[in-house]
């Protein structure tokens, strides 16, 4: 089965990304998509394992298989959580909503090093813009703010909401240009300081609930093993336990 297939086939959960998302969009946004793709479990049985993600078959369009996903939102992927949440979802099955009603078994208060982490090297990099051209990027100032807003939210509230809101004003300033860079280093200075200081009374766990995503996972596995398979009933056949080759 070829990686279009499988995104084709076989997608979960898909939803929208980005400044569409984020409640940021303009006229000329572009429409990023991301999604989630359960590999049919005999696929796991070969040699040649399917693959981890996939890019497209839509251009602006990224996909990754359930366990991978599972995998990086354990880890608090900020892009991965971020996608749990995205407020436009285009397409969802009933795996699907298993996985999105597993959103607070992913969230901890591991989001506050790989949010914080993240935006330390986006800002590095705006630093290195501004001592090489004069000024930084700015969408991608604007994008940083915004993360680090999203990131002190979830850590004061328990709460992982991508949408702007009211603050997309302030924000769209930054992306034009029109806010002085010693001010946008300020700000992200003092969104930084209160996620720290939002980190040690978060109402996040510790720690995700690793086992409650480990189970919802085997579970899908084993019923998409034993789901019915004309083309493969010797293999079918095995896995429900009758134990092919038996006398």
């Amino acid at each position: 089965m070829d990686s279009e297939a499988l995104v084709r086939d076989h997608t979960i959960y898909s939803c929208v990304m980005g400044s569409r998302a984020f409640g940021l969009a303009t006229d000329t946004s572009d429409t990023d998509r991301r999604g989630v793709f359960l590999a049919p479990t005999p696929l796991f049985w070969r040699f040649e394992k399917p693959p981890t993600h996939v890019e497209g078959p839509a251009e602006e369009q990224f996909s990754w298989e359930l366990e991978r996903f599972c995998e990086l939102a354990l880890r608090a992927n900020p892009n991965i959580l971020e996608c749990l949440h995205s407020p436009v979802v285009e397409y969802v099955d009933d795996t699907g909503r298993e996985l999105l009603a597993l959103r607070e078994a992913f969230l901890s208060r591991r989001a506050h090093e790989t949010f914080t982490r993240y935006a330390l090297g986006q800002r590095k990099k705006l630093e290195a813009d501004v001592r090489q051209h004069g000024a930084p990027r700015w969408k991608h100032a604007m994008h940083l703010l915004r993360l680090l807003m999203s990131a002190r939210d979830l850590l004061r509230t328990g709460e992982l909401t991508i949408d702007v809101g009211d603050r997309r004003q302030p924000l769209l300033a930054v992306k034009r240009g029109e806010v002085p860079w010693p001010r946008v280093e300020t700000w992200m200075t003092r969104l930084g300081t209160e996620a720290d200081e939002s980190a040690d009374r978060s109402p996040l766990p510790a720690e995700p609930d690793q086992a409650r995503v480990e189970a919802f996972l085997v579970r899908v596995r084993r019923a998409s093993a034993l789901q019915s398979d004309p083309d493969d009933e010797r293999v079918q056949g095995f896995v429900r336990g009758r134990s092919l080759g038996q006398r």
